[in-house]
């Protein structure tokens, strides 16, 4: 539903891969070149009314996903396709309060399995790059309540050696995963963490925080971040970066906006300059800068901003850009790291084609198997029966996060799957069958 830049990707890229397809969008030029262009079925209307979701035969759909240019269509349009029948809705918005679960729950309330930003999701690419190249998928893990956080143990400290069950961890924090020898596994209670592996820790930031230091023996030294673009990539990308770790200065020309920025992040330093002017970067200091990150809104500002940032001596350079013809280009001008927007969305959808309780899967890692799993609570599956702790559960699965009405947390071994809970857990292949099979009516 919709056949804009990203809708019109998404589409081709799953008639490549095979699956069937059905385009709607209200303008009939558009219609007519996506017919002409792609080899899917076209509907032409307006996706927020039932009778053209009916006609596109909404109502047997694996996945229903709107896309259109309105915040509003599509949360109309997927919510409809839901109560329709499509198996999975996906919902794209702007707005930042349509994902704000402390006003309200938007995603819950119109039925929708996910509200998908891409200009969260470019910024999230962005931190990934930033934090750990090929570090964890942070992107929307438990709704973007929990993080997973990636760090490296590089010294002795308490940790090291003692069995996981043993650390004394938060009941917020768990362990996810270990990384040793070219090698990344389900972290298990017997489990004892060794000098050179890379570990993945689950819960909130501040949780997180507090048991670093029993990891590291000193943190890493602090980057210094340079934004280009205060819009909503820019903003998204700052906030998940300012704290210990980052300094993060934030460049944005339009005045009104650098207000709102600076009242909403608490750690960055929001500056009023235009980054397309070399002598705002020079007086910045952008060339002793760690990182550079272009996100202006425009492919050619961005690429522009980021030759001069090279050439003032920034280390790093990225970029976000959505034209594909200039994927060729951003390497040979010295960018280190650009990111599209088509490919992250369409990465993201992808991982939707699911069947039976599973929502999503996700790959942890680049270097790594393991899968991040959203698994529906149903009522009359085995999971529901008994406690965490008594659960038939594989090793090789590790439950991080389940998401009850408005609350995420951690569970511990007491607690339990109600109907309605969604699951978020870290699973290896070999597991994946076994451990969905729990989430199933009957087993199946």
């Amino acid at each position: 539903m919709g056949a804009g830049t990203i809708g019109s990707s998404i589409a081709n890229r799953l008639c490549v891969e095979g699956h069937s397809v059905t385009v709607v969008d209200h303008n009939p030029a558009t219609t007519r070149r996506v017919n002409a262009e792609l080899d899917v079925r076209v509907v032409t209307g307006s996706a927020a009314q039932s009778s053209v979701l009916f006609q596109a035969g909404v109502l047997g759909a694996d996945l229903a996903l709107a896309v259109t240019g309105g915040d509003e269509v599509n949360m109309i349009a997927g919510s409809m396709a839901k109560a329709m029948g499509a198996r999975r809705a996906v919902a794209r918005v702007y707005a930042p309060v349509f994902r704000d679960l402390s006003t309200f729950d938007y995603q819950r309330h119109f039925g929708i399995d996910r509200l998908l930003s891409v200009e969260h999701l470019s910024a999230m690419e962005l931190a990934r790059e930033i934090r750990h190249p090929g570090a964890v998928a942070v992107e929307n893990f438990a709704r973007g309540e929990l993080e997973m956080q990636e760090l490296a143990v590089l010294h002795e400290t308490s940790a090291v050696g003692v069995p996981l069950r043993d650390l004394d961890l938060p009941s917020g924090v768990r362990i996810g995963s270990i990384f040793r020898n070219d090698k990344m596994t389900i972290a298990g209670a017997e489990d004892r963490v060794a000098i050179g592996d890379r570990i993945t820790l689950i819960g909130t930031r501040e949780d997180i925080d507090s048991v670093r230091e029993i990891f590291q023996k000193e943190p890493p030294p602090k980057q210094g971040v340079v934004i280009a673009g205060g819009g909503e990539t820019g903003y998204h990308l700052a906030r998940v970066l300012e704290g210990r770790r980052f300094g993060v200065l934030l460049m944005e020309k339009d005045r009104a906006r650098c207000e709102f920025l600076a009242t909403h992040l608490k750690h960055a330093t929001v500056v009023n300059a235009d980054a397309q002017r070399r002598v705002s970067l020079e007086e910045e200091r952008v060339g002793r800068a760690d990182v550079f990150v272009a996100c202006t809104g425009e492919d050619e500002d961005s690429i522009m901003a980021c030759v001069e940032a090279r050439e003032l001596g920034a280390k790093t350079i990225m970029c976000v850009v959505s034209r594909p013809d200039y994927a060729n280009v951003v390497g040979k001008l010295g960018i280190d790291h650009a990111v599209s927007p088509r490919k992250v969305v369409a990465r993201q959808i992808l991982g939707f084609l699911n069947t039976g309780a599973v929502i999503s899967r996700t790959r942890l890692s680049a270097d790594g198997e393991i899968e991040i799993l959203e698994i529906d609570v149903v009522e009359g599956a085995p999971a529901i029966e008994c406690a965490l702790a008594k659960l038939d559960l594989p090793p090789q699965c590790l439950i991080g996060a389940v998401i009850r009405e408005n609350y995420v947390m951690v569970p511990g071994a007491d607690d339990r799957f109600a109907p309605g809970d969604t699951v978020v857990a870290l699973v290896e292949p070999s597991a994946i069958e076994q451990t969905v099979k729990l989430f199933n009516i009957n087993g199946a």
